[in-house]
């Protein structure tokens, strides 16, 4: 069976599972896992900050990340399919009090000037407007990415209004092999940035959410009662130390991938369009008379896994666990569909 539903869905490499076993660990809680301090203080530095903190998950990082910039009662403003909007279960809304203001943007890449018309006025019938998020690549616009000029006029008006700007990059990585910008150049434009070790990187948990050392002092705080506090955890750091070092450039060749299956998608009759593809999701419309879930279970038949990503669109995502063999065999699954 090929899995397509994200690129999540990787196991560790017989080299980093290595580096897990291989791996020197002590108390996290108690700051004494030397593993994941070397994480942490590698992570940060790669996005040219201050500190770091490991979490189980990229949902537990912007939910970090959001807590303490605000509020509440406060706003954020946001892309109207983002994840920490769609897919965190409501967390902003329930841990931080905040509501939100949701732009459409280009693919849900947004920029300065529909933002800065969003923000609220000095009024105390509105929620103060506290933080800009942004997602970089953005899963629902089908993995396009921003560039940093793009977030660079983002930021000045940030600075502008005196708001705080939070960064999704769970697929940061995939925009950086792309753009071929430095991810140290990153840190100067936002206030903490979560990305995920377990997507394209490969490793089989964990995010870290990035920021200066007083804002990471309070996240520690906020992770201890969000119940993320894990004791002998290198032996997963590990697997992100890994990642970080060893998986980035190859990122490349998911990309490569993703667009063989949107040209071989193209040409399959049951579909409607193709997202264009910029990094690796491939999201493509079924013809009105094609039902998502009988293609899902059709597809399925055939030997790939996929998941539903709207009423009539579906979504495919390369990653290290599919290669070119497994990349010729779905095109003459799409090919006899």
């Amino acid at each position: 069976m090929i899995d397509l539903r994200s690129d999540t869905v990787t196991k560790p490499t017989p080299e980093m599972f290595e580096a897990m076993m291989s791996a020197q660990v002590g108390d996290d809680v108690f700051g004494e896992d030397p593993t994941v301090l070397e994480l942490e203080a590698k992570g940060a530095e790669i996005l040219g900050m201050e500190a770091a903190i490991y979490c189980p998950s990229g949902t537990m990082t912007n939910q970090i990340g959001i807590h303490i910039l605000s509020s509440p009662y406060e706003e954020v403003v946001c892309y109207s399919g983002a994840h920490i909007y769609r897919y965190e279960g409501g967390g902003v809304a329930g841990t931080s009090g905040l509501s939100f203001r949701l732009i459409e943007g280009d693919r849900g890449r947004l920029n300065a000037r529909e933002i800065e018309a969003q923000i609220n006025p000095n009024d105390i019938h509105y929620p103060k407007t506290s933080i800009i998020e942004l997602e970089n690549t953005v899963n629902k616009g089908g993995g396009c990415y921003y560039t940093l000029a793009q977030i660079k006029s983002i930021n000045a008006v940030a600075v502008k209004h005196g708001l705080k700007m939070h960064l999704d990059g769970a697929r940061l990585f995939n925009a950086l092999v792309e753009t071929g910008e430095k991810a140290a150049d990153y840190g100067q434009y936002f206030d903490t940035i979560s990305i995920c070790l377990s997507k394209g990187l490969g490793a089989p948990i964990g995010s870290l959410l990035v920021g200066s050392q007083a804002l990471i002092n309070k996240a520690r705080r906020v992770r201890k009662f969000m119940g993320g506090g894990m004791r002998q955890v290198g032996y997963i750091a590990a697997a992100g130390l890994y990642a970080l070092e060893n998986n980035i450039p190859r990122l490349k060749e998911d990309h490569k991938r993703a667009k063989a299956l949107e040209e071989a998608l193209h040409k399959c009759s049951m579909v409607e369009s193709v997202l264009p593809v910029a990094t690796n999701i491939v999201i493509f419309k079924l013809k009105e008379n094609h039902k998502v879930s009988e293609t899902l279970e059709l597809l399925k038949k055939k030997g790939i896994l996929a998941v539903g990503f709207g009423p009539h669109e579906i979504r495919l995502v390369t990653h290290l666990d599919f290669d070119d063999a497994q990349l010729e065999q779905s095109i003459a699954i799409v090919k006899s569909l």
